[in-house]
Order: C-alpha cells, then structure tokens, then sequence
C-alpha cells in the first residue's frame, strides 16, 4: 500500500471522527478514559497537539518509536515531534477549528527541550499532572501495541470535535438567551464601557483591544468615510504581514492607511514608538496617526515624546491612548452607534479563531453582556 501523506492522513481522521461522533475507535474502556482526560484538560491544551504529532508520526512512519519524538535522543526510532506539530496539525487545527494550544506542543515547559523517550514514570514539570501521565501512558499504549496509531489519531479528532460542537451550542444557546431579553430601557454608554472593561480584565485576554478598536470602526464606518482593513492574524508579525501596525484605516474609497494602531497589554515605552517612527517613515504612504492603545498606565514621559515627533516626521501625530478612554470617548461621540458598536464587538469576538481567543473569553462576553441587559428587564 503507497505510504499516505500527513495531510491525507488527518483529512482521512477527520471523516471517519466525522462519521463516528457518538461511537469511539477505542473499545478498551482505560484507554478510552485517558484519552478524554487528554482532550478535556482544559488548564493545559499542550497534551492534546502532543497526541495529535505523535499519532500522526506514528501512521505517516510506521517504524518509528512514538515514545521518541525528539531528534536530539540519541537511539533508533527517533523524529521530530516539531515538525509534524508546526507542519501539519498547526493547519489541521486551523481549519476544522478544533479546541487546541494555538502554539506547538514541544515549546511549552513540560514538552520542552528533552532529549529521553517518554515512558511512563517520566517526571514533568507542567501541571496537571494526571494529564502528563495520560498522554505520556498513550504513547506506550501505541508502542506496546494495545492500541493503534490511527486508532489513538482518531479518537483524539473524535474527542475534539464533540468539544467543539459543545462549547457551539453552548454559544448559540447563550445568544438565544440574549435575545429574548426584553427591556423598556438599553444599555447606556457607561453600561457598555464597563462591561467591556470587565471583559479586558479576563484571563488571556490580550486579543480582546484589538476587537474593541475594530467594532469602533466597523460601527462607525460611514459616518467617519473610513474603513478598516481586513485584521491579520493575532500571531502574524508585522514584519512578516508589511503591517504598520495591528490594525490599519483607510479613507473608503481609498488603500492609502492613514491612521495605524497597536496594540499593547503593557506599557508603552520610547522604545516602542521608535519602532513604529521606522515602520512610518520607511512606509510608501503618508501616516496620519500612528496610535498606540495600551491597558496600561501611561507615562506622562512617553506621551510627551509621541507628541514631538509630529514635526520631525512632517505630518504624523503619535499618541497613547488607555483603551477604556478611548471607546468611553467614542461611546459617548456616537452615542447612537453603541448597540451597533456592541454587536460587531460580539460578532468579531465569536468569529476569532480558538487560538487567538479562548472559547472561555466568549463565554464570559455573553454571560457579562446578558447579566448587564437582564438588570433593566428585572427594573
């Protein structure tokens, strides 16, 4: 039989998990069990990719130890984890949206840098441990030949693709809920400001101002005769992208960016716009604004220093602006547009993938927003 491709063999996991939803690939119950520990770990996601590149390795490379997935061991069997992580199961991952680290297993901490085959009663420094020791039992599971390598792939696919379709209805149930709330009077300017404020002081939520600054437009757009263009990807660098910056404005019927900003979950330094001074002045267009928005404090310094550029660069204004000062501003300016503003914030949060914002973050958008409009139905 010709060898598959790792390509074809996840698209071939993908259709048999699809068409076994409610069944399983592993009828031994332990197996079973260690398996689903793995895919529902959701403190530590490291173990699920982990699985899925030795797997795969395993399948695409049928002599090789699965144990040992890392080069640097210097015995038989050996490949690189890595690579088949970075090369095939990132792109997996992508685009069937399933619910995994959005980096590669092997450069977390309990993955990282070993040169030994992983057997069990291997001693890791990430936690949970029970999430180790599992992932760490499947691999001699395969080896010992209780379970297969494709067997393993399949049940893992299997087991992310009934999380995912969980954690959708959860969201679509939670929307259904948002809309049958009824109230003589909406949520004001400030109502939103904070709400959105709570949301920015969740866990993980470094992605969330770029969504905040892109609903501003996305609400505004015609009045304003600008628009936004397409957002990158929350792990494209701008060097990579020939992005200005995280997101980029232009006049309607227009391509030139005149109005650049960055993002930043921590202070904003002279550094940093020194940066963006070079990004600017070796761009082919004329920048009008280059903001920087931060939900940090903001030195008096700093600002200082953005503002005397606008000079030296013939025409460009650099500020840094607190991220909840800038929507209440824009709130309260088009007070109007708030429900408009707060809708495409939703829509642009739900559609980001699982790698650039967590399916706990949109819950938590939906619970924080229907809370706040259940407290004038109950007025």
């Amino acid at each position: 039989m010709e060898q598959q491709e790792p390509s074809e063999i996840l698209a071939l996991a993908f259709e048999e998990a699809s068409r076994n939803m409610d069944g399983s690939f592993v009828s031994d119950t332990d197996i079973a069990s260690r398996i689903k520990l793995v895919c529902r770990c959701l403190g530590n996601r490291s173990g699920t990719r982990l699985l899925l590149a030795c797997a795969l390795a395993k399948v695409h490379g049928p002599n090789v130890d699965i144990r040992k997935p890392y080069t640097e061991i210097e015995e038989s069997g050996t490949y690189s984890g890595r690579s088949y992580d970075e090369g095939h199961v990132a792109e997996f991952i992508i685009k069937h949206s399933l619910p995994c680290n959005p980096t590669t297993a092997f450069l977390t901490p309990g993955f990282r840098n070993l040169n030994r085959t992983l057997t069990p009663g291997v001693e890791f420094t990430g936690r949970p441990r029970d999430m180790y020791e599992s992932a760490i039992q499947l691999l001699d599971d395969v080896q010992a030949g209780r379970i297969t390598a494709r067997d393993l792939l399949n049940e893992t696919v299997r087991c992310l693709l009934n999380l995912r379709e969980e954690r959708r209805r959860l969201i679509e149930s939670k929307i259904a809920d948002l809309h049958q709330l009824k109230s003589q009077l909406s949520l004001s300017s400030e109502d939103i400001v904070s709400l959105i404020e709570q949301h920015l002081a969740c866990p993980r939520a470094a992605r969330l101002p770029v969504l905040v600054v892109a609903a501003a437009y996305e609400a505004a757009s015609e009045l304003l005769g600008e628009r936004r263009l397409p957002l990158y990807s929350h792990t494209a660098a701008d060097q990579q992208t020939g992005a200005l910056g995280d997101i980029e404005i232009t006049l309607i019927d227009d391509n030139n960016v005149i109005t650049s900003y960055e993002m930043k979950d921590k202070r904003v330094s002279k550094e940093d716009i020194n940066r963006a001074l070079q990004k600017v002045t070796s761009s082919n267009w004329q920048v009008d604004n280059y903001i920087f928005i931060t939900t940090d404090i903001i030195e008096e310094g700093v600002s200082s220093y953005a503002a005397s550029l606008y000079r030296e660069t013939g025409g460009t204004e650099f500020a840094v602006l607190d991220c909840s000062g800038f929507l209440r501003h824009f709130l309260h300016f088009f007070h109007r547009l708030r429900f408009r503003f707060l809708d495409a914030y939703q829509e642009l949060l739900l559609a980001e993938p699982e790698s650039a914002v967590a399916h706990a973050l949109k819950e938590a958008f939906l619970s924080l927003r229907i809370a706040a409009e259940s407290a004038y139905c109950e007025e």
